[in-house]
C-alpha cells in the first residue's frame, strides 16, 4: 500500500521549511518500517522508488511546485528513471532521501536522488518527471519554471545523465518481443 501518511507528514514539514531554489538538496529522514521491508529484512527496490517518490515531493513543497500543482490541477508524471542499489537498508534501520533537481529540457525535469545510511550513499537514481495537465498533456517546462519563479533556470545535465538519456530515448517504444 502507499503511505499516504508518510507523504503528508513529508509534505506538511518539509512545505513549512524555508523556500529553496531548484538545485537545492532536500533531505528527508525515515525508517525502513517492516512494512517497506523484503522477505530479507530490508527496503524493497519497489520501496527504493516510492522513497524517491516522497523525496521529489519533499522538494516539490520546498521550491512552491506543489502549491502550482493544486492550484492549476496539474499532476506530476515519471517518465524514466535509473536507479543503481549498492548497499542494503535493513529493517527498523534509520535512512535518509536526498533529492535535488540538476535540469530541465523543454518536456522534462532531471531529478537526482539517493537513499543514505549512516553517511554512506546506499542507492542512487536519476529521474525524468513532467508536469501534466489532464486535457491538454505535458506542461512544457519553461510555463512550469515561470510560474513558480525560476524561469530563468536551467541546470546542466552531467555527461553521464545526458548518455542514459539518450540510450532511453534509443529504445524501442513499445518493447519487442514482449
Amino acid at each position: 500500500m502507499y503511505p499516504y501518511l508518510r507523504a503528508a507528514r513529508v509534505v506538511a514539514t518539509t512545505r513549512a521549511s524555508p523556500d529553496l531554489a531548484p538545485d537545492d538538496v532536500v533531505v528527508f529522514r525515515t525508517r525502513c518500517w517492516p512494512w517497506d521491508a523484503d522477505m530479507f529484512g530490508e527496503l524493497n527496490n519497489g520501496r527504493h522508488l516510492t522513497m524517491f517518490d516522497l523525496g521529489r515531493f519533499a522538494h516539490g513543497a520546498r521550491f512552491g511546485l506543489f502549491a502550482l500543482l493544486r492550484a492549476r490541477r496539474w499532476g506530476l508524471v515519471v517518465g524514466g528513471g535509473f536507479v543503481q542499489y549498492r548497499k542494503r537498508i535493513q529493517l527498523m534501520r534509520r535512512f535518509e532521501i536526498a533529492s535535488r533537481l540538476i535540469a530541465r529540457d523543454a518536456k522534462w525535469f532531471f531529478y537526482e536522488q539517493a537513499t543514505r545510511r549512516d553517511g554512506v550513499i546506499c542507492s542512487s537514481a536519476l529521474m525524468r518527471v513532467a508536469v501534466v495537465d489532464g486535457p491538454t498533456g505535458t506542461v512544457p517546462t519553461q510555463v512550469v519554471a515561470e510560474a513558480v519563479g525560476h524561469g530563468d533556470w536551467h541546470g546542466s545535465l552531467p555527461d553521464w545523465a545526458v548518455r542514459l538519456a539518450e540510450a532511453d530515448s534509443a529504445r524501442p517504444w513499445p518493447p519487442e518481443g514482449l
